[in-house]
């Protein structure tokens, strides 16, 4: 006798291998409080239902609330990280590039990014942007129009915007976090080009990474030195200074006005971390074989 109306629960009494509901089992030496192990979870006392998972599982007329919790969204999470690994894995070398959805098509930033874009699908990169108008859509035009390959990482807004139509190889995503890693993993440099804050964020983020070597370390490019010159020198004269940032920090990143120096930055960096003849050899190859099928 335990307390559990004149009937003896044994240990092993309350788990039904599958026949018939599970009961909740009080928990010996603990005044008879009820006790469940469902699935990882111990819940005892009030928060013991009289449902199994199951029940819950196979019960279609249940409430839809479970489609808006925590645990499901770790699994949409976990979703995009496939999808965007699946989707990015087989890139050749990529380069992300940031800049303003505001840049005006047209504008003299327009049309740098068209330029930059278009020198790294020649240089044999693929070329990354967030997908969207602006800055982003010039890096991919310009990719594009070289016949190289434009990858856009879309991002679900309240504003919605869609990818621009240069992207050849898209994707979009629900959460910031999951499209920024796909920015890092798969490029070997960055090229910022003048934007606002989701520019700088992009930025800062890269520089924090490559600062705390969490990612092998790769050039960050601002283009632009009238844009980005006044953001540099707070850096240094007052982040620096403050000792809230190290001397060498300001290393982490280059500022130029030349898509030559760009590239030739990239190109200086990519051999240092490993970029081999191998590689170059591999692109000629393939390059060969598309201009010998476009005469056939």
């Amino acid at each position: 006798m335990n307390g559990t109306g004149g009937q003896e629960i044994r240990p092993d009494e309350g788990r039904t291998n599958g026949h018939g509901p599970e009961r909740s089992v009080p928990l010996p030496g603990k005044r008879g409080w009820p006790e469940r192990q469902q699935g990882p979870l111990l819940l005892r006392r009030g928060r013991v239902g009289a449902e199994t998972t199951d029940q819950r599982l196979l019960d279609t007329t249940g409430p839809t609330d479970w489609l808006h919790t925590d645990p499901w969204r770790v699994l949409r999470i976990t979703s995009e990280f496939v999808e965007g690994f699946g989707g990015l894995a087989e890139l050749p070398p990529a380069v992300s590039v940031f800049g303003s959805a505001r840049t005006p098509r047209g504008s003299a930033d327009y049309l740098t990014g068209v330029e930059i874009g278009r020198a790294l699908a020649q240089a044999g990169y693929a070329v990354i942007t967030g997908g969207g108008p602006g800055a982003m859509e010039a890096a991919n035009r310009g990719a594009s129009e070289a016949g190289g390959v434009s990858v856009g990482l879309g991002i679900e807004l309240p504003f919605e915007q869609g990818l621009n139509e240069y992207v050849d190889l898209g994707l979009n995503f629900r959460y910031f976090f999951v499209r920024k890693t796909m920015f890092v993993k798969y490029a070997q440099g960055f090229v910022v080009l003048p934007g606002g804050f989701g520019t700088l964020d992009e930025l800062f983020e890269a520089l924090t990474l490559v600062q705390t070597r969490k990612v092998t370390r790769f050039p960050v490019v601002l283009f632009g030195s009238a844009y980005w010159g006044g953001l540099v020198e707070w850096l240094r004269s007052t982040v620096v200074e403050q000792g809230k940032a190290s001397t060498a920090d300001m290393d982490l990143f280059h500022v130029t006005d030349d898509v030559a120096e760009v590239m030739k930055i990239l190109d200086d960096a990519r051999r240092r971390n490993g970029g081999s003849d191998q590689e170059a050899a591999e692109r000629a190859a393939f390059t060969a074989v598309e201009e010998g099928a476009s005469d056939i």
